[in-house]
């Protein structure tokens, strides 16, 4: 009798091996091979001239054609999907458990008046699926059918006798095909079942949507092969202890990959926050050192943040540098700047920074709210409340150019704001505002004097 031959694949990556290893050679990841059995190959008799038949088509010969799209009737996701839902698009949703994955998809479900959509689960019950809807206040629920089934087999069967307009599967890690021998969750399962509903959506025409667990470092579990294979990864990210949800799009092949779209988690599902602005300036206190108000560019539209610093002397040998919802690397740049150029003694002080309302920002225009709040919280005098901040800081204590400046200034006047501080080579770009001030700077210096004195 033949030995059966295996292989150790990485649960990360997708590496392949001959024997078992502690760390991936290829993602240097511990502890994540699994051995699994490979499917036998199924060789065709025929010849190689004779097994295609199809001819390549010149492109001039092709018709443009509109790509219609379906409104989700949630207006933050389509903005993140590109103007809605394309026909035949595999989506692949991500996020931290809990987050409200399932709950954005249920109401997008819910939303879509007059489509069929097939909810498939392998997590959940029907009936826990129905208490979810029930939670969300449904009143119509005569287009959603529910299908508790793992074996992707079964469900193609399904599919075929009775095509829907869109498909939910929750999730993918538990998907598998028995003509596999390895477990559901698998690199060769997840890969394939992937395979499968990709082209599904492509010769049927139908949407799917598919979420998928993420680990513990925040990215999708699986190969990154799932990623190349799907149309669109989208990214729904927020913080366990606060309300809003950031949805985001890693990748789109038919929108843009910096819209994001803001929700609020209440006990009826999520709600969309209309207003980021004002949201997250909702519970800002005035006169309070370290805190200054800054302007992100988030996808298109500007979004106004309030930015906390604490700086106090420290009680241990080494200074603690935390951050939440800001770089590490990046406050550690800014801190070394404002002791070179500003003249700041930091080396014997604790630096806490953190962006409230757990919204998570990487965008270098915030450096100069950054920096304006840790020299705030140091000196212990209060920011102009009625100021914004925006800017790039350089290695040389300059405040560099920015993009989106006209943006910045207009989400500043609109909410009430009396003064905005902007890079000086920004003037030139930025037209005149009813009822507020633009001060154009040089150096981080010049900042100081107007937002603290």
């Amino acid at each position: 009798m033949a030995k059966i031959q295996t292989k150790y694949v990485c649960q990360s990556c997708g590496y392949n091996s001959p024997r078992w290893v502690g760390k991936c050679p290829n993602c240097n990841e511990w502890n994540t091979f699994v051995e699994e059995a490979p499917s036998p190959l199924r060789l065709s008799k025929k010849p190689m001239g004779a097994m295609s038949k199809i001819e390549p088509i010149p492109m001039d010969e092709l018709e443009s054609q509109d790509v219609p799209r379906v409104k989700t009737n949630i207006d933050e996701f389509d903005r993140v999907l590109g103007g809605g839902l394309v026909p035949g698009s595999l989506i692949l949703l991500g996020g931290d458990p809990g987050i409200g994955k399932s709950t954005l998809m249920m109401q997008m479900a819910l939303k879509l008046k007059g489509q069929v959509i097939l909810y498939i689960s392998g997590e959940e019950s029907v009936r826990q699926i129905k208490l979810r809807a029930e939670r969300l206040e449904a009143d119509d629920t005569k287009s959603i059918l529910l299908l508790a089934e793992t074996n992707l087999d079964l469900i193609l069967d399904v599919i075929e006798r009775n095509p829907p307009d869109l498909i939910i599967v929750d999730s993918i890690q538990t998907m598998y095909r028995p003509g596999l021998e390895s477990a559901p969750g698998s690199v060769s399962q997840v890969r394939e079942s992937t395979a499968l509903l990709l082209r599904l959506a492509k010769t049927q025409g139908i949407p799917i949507f598919v979420i998928g667990h993420v680990t513990k470092e925040g990215v999708i579990a699986g190969p990154r092969v799932i990623e190349h294979m799907v149309d669109t990864v989208l990214q729904f990210e927020g913080e366990a202890h606060y309300a809003y949800r950031i949805l985001r799009a890693l990748k789109n092949r038919y929108g843009s990959t910096n819209e994001i779209g803001i929700f609020e988690m209440h006990d009826s599902g999520l709600r969309e926050v209309k207003n980021p602005s004002e949201a997250f300036l909702s519970e800002r206190r005035y006169g309070t050192s370290g805190s200054t108000v800054v302007s992100s560019i988030e996808g298109s539209r500007p979004i106004l943040i309030e930015v906390q610093a604490l700086v106090t002397p420290t009680s241990y040998g080494m200074p603690q540098r935390n951050t939440t919802g800001f770089d590490y690397r990046r406050l550690s740049l800014l801190l070394a700047v404002l002791e070179k150029r500003v003249g700041l003694h930091l080396g014997s002080q604790d630096v806490f920074v953190n962006i409230a309302g757990g919204v998570k920002i990487d965008e270098p225009a915030v450096d100069l709210g950054i920096a304006t709040s840790i020299t705030s919280s140091l000196r212990d005098i209060p920011v102009d409340s009625s100021s914004v901040a925006v800017g790039e800081i350089g290695l040389g204590g300059e405040i560099r150019t920015v993009g989106h400046v006209e943006k910045r200034v207009q989400e500043a006047a609109k909410l009430g704001f009396k003064k905005v501080i902007i890079p000086h080579n920004n003037l030139k770009s930025v037209k005149g505002q009813n009822g507020i001030e633009i001060i154009g700077v040089h150096t981080v210096n010049e900042a100081m004097e107007q937002l603290i004195g």
